[in-house]
């Protein structure tokens, strides 16, 4: 049984899952209430029993949370991982342990990114968004780009809830793959304070978080989210890709029918070398590429010390220059 066997056999069981992993709470008709997903006094949890809707589905309105009744297991049972989680689960389900060969890594981490990713919600008007914006980014209602409002973050102190931008990782096909998070500052619109707020989650490497049309004739690819939604910011008709590292954004992909490419790198040598590398695989592909250098260390440090107007004006000649030379060779 896979995660979503596994989620469905146990909304079949709803009530004694709730009983099980929430015993401070109560049934109310056809839910389960409780304080929260810990399963804390309280009625600000909402786990459906019975139809009408899909029996496990649960809601926390004070947190805006949502998932099933695997979600809840791993949660309040402090799974470490969505493997855990399944154990756990086909425990209380008295099913066999899963096969060593049906749970390996790479699926773990995919799966977890996706269930992560249906959990979250959109942008707009959140901490998330104040986020982007206190950086001078004033397009980020992507779909690509989503909200947690207490996403778990642990590291050697243990863990704890901050609230977090996850961003969609996907491949030329659209399907999620893997997401990135950032947590913030729950007090201000900035990172938060802690040794590593960005992490990856799922698969990554040669991916991308993309923006606008999903195979568009010209593609512009940098490294970071605020980096590429600085020069979106600028010039907002552009679409364009976050391959989210220097090495992840050397290995991209681009996709197929894909006429030019524009490469923004960051303002290093890791940058430069993952630039290079990606403009000559292009040049090998027959797909013309070329490389945006910043005047900062990213294109986000030019949006704060430019603002977008004066970054628009200065990329705007290398935009023509590239699209009338691409236009004289197909000639």
């Amino acid at each position: 049984m896979n995660a979503t066997a596994v989620a469905a056999a146990l909304g079949a069981r709803a009530e004694e899952v709730c009983r099980r992993y929430l015993p401070h709470g109560r049934k109310h008709g056809r839910y389960w209430t409780a304080g929260d997903i810990r399963g804390a006094k309280g009625r600000s949890l909402f786990v459906r029993l019975a139809p009408p809707g899909v029996p496990g589905k649960w809601t926390d309105a004070a947190t805006g949370e949502h998932g099933d009744l695997l979600d809840l297991i791993r949660i309040a049972s402090g799974a470490a991982s969505l493997r855990a989680a399944l154990a756990e689960a086909r425990a209380f389900l008295s099913l066999p342990p899963a096969p060593v060969a049906a749970a390996s890594d790479t699926y773990d981490r995919m799966e977890a990114a996706r269930r992560l990713w249906q959990r979250c919600r959109a942008i707009d008007g959140t901490h998330a968004e104040a986020y982007l914006r206190a950086r001078h980014i004033h397009r980020c209602r992507f779909p690509a780009l989503r909200f947690h409002p207490a996403l778990f973050y642990r590291d050697g102190g243990g863990m704890r809830r901050l609230p977090a931008l996850v961003a969609a990782v996907t491949g030329a096909g659209g399907s999620v793959t893997g997401v990135h998070r950032t947590w913030l500052d729950p007090s201000r619109p900035a990172k938060a304070p802690v040794a590593r707020p960005r992490k990856a989650l799922g698969r990554v490497h040669g991916l991308a978080v993309r923006f606008g049309n999903p195979a568009p004739a010209t593609l512009l690819v940098g490294e970071g989210i605020e980096t590429v939604l600085s020069l979106v910011t600028a010039m907002p008709d552009t679409v364009a890709a976050a391959a989210l590292s220097a090495g992840s954004l050397g290995a991209f992909a681009p996709h197929d029918g894909l006429a030019r490419l524009f490469i923004a790198r960051d303002n290093d040598t890791e940058g430069e070398r993952a630039a290079a590398r990606l403009a000559r695989r292009c040049t090998r592909a027959g797909l013309a590429a070329h490389v945006l250098v910043p005047e900062g260390a990213d294109f986000n440090d030019d949006l704060l010390a430019l603002g977008s107007a004066a970054l628009a004006a200065r990329l705007a000649p290398l935009f023509r220059f590239a699209g009338e030379r691409g236009e004289r060779e197909s000639v």
